[in-house]
C-alpha cells in the first residue's frame, strides 16, 4: 500500500524538487547581476525531469564525486544541481562590457514563471493527497 502511495506522489515530488533547485539557481543569477564575469546558468527542466523519472529515484539525494582514496576530499560537482540535473549556461542576447551574462528581464521572467509552476505543483499535489485520502476513507 505504501509503495503505491509513494509511486502516486513520486512525479510531483520529483518535479517540485527540481523546481526548487531551479528557483535557487535563478535567485543566484539575480543576486550576481553586478558581478563581473559571472555567467548566468539554468536547468533544462524538461530533460532533467525526464532523466530523474527514468532513473526511478527522487532528486532529493545529493550527487557526490567518487573518491578512489581515503585521503580524497569529497564534494559536489559544480556543474550539476543536488539532484544531478546539469547546469547549463544561458545564451546571451547582448553582452556586457564586464563579461556578465545576466539579463535581469530574462531572469525575472524565468523566476516568476518558475514560482507559478511551483505553486501549481503544490496545488496539484494537495488535490492528489485529498483524492487519495477520500479513497482510503471511502
Amino acid at each position: 500500500m505504501v509503495g503505491k502511495l509513494d509511486e502516486a506522489l513520486r512525479f510531483q515530488q520529483t518535479a517540485l524538487s527540481l523546481l526548487a533547485q531551479r528557483q535557487q539557481q535563478l535567485a543566484s543569477n539575480i543576486a550576481n547581476a553586478d558581478t563581473p564575469n559571472y555567467k548566468a546558468r539554468d536547468i533544462d527542466f524538461n530533460s532533467a525531469l525526464k532523466n530523474a523519472m527514468s532513473r526511478g529515484k527522487s532528486t532529493a539525494a545529493p550527487s557526490t564525486l567518487a573518491t578512489t582514496d581515503a585521503a580524497h576530499i569529497g564534494g559536489n560537482n559544480p556543474n550539476t544541481t543536488a539532484g544531478g540535473a546539469p547546469l547549463l549556461y544561458r545564451t546571451t542576447r547582448q553582452g556586457n562590457v564586464d563579461g556578465n551574462t545576466v539579463d535581469m528581464d530574462v531572469e525575472r521572467n524565468q523566476f516568476v514563471d518558475n514560482s507559478v509552476r511551483y505553486e501549481a505543483g503544490l496545488t496539484l499535489i494537495g488535490a492528489q493527497i485529498k483524492n487519495l485520502l477520500a479513497a482510503v476513507q471511502g
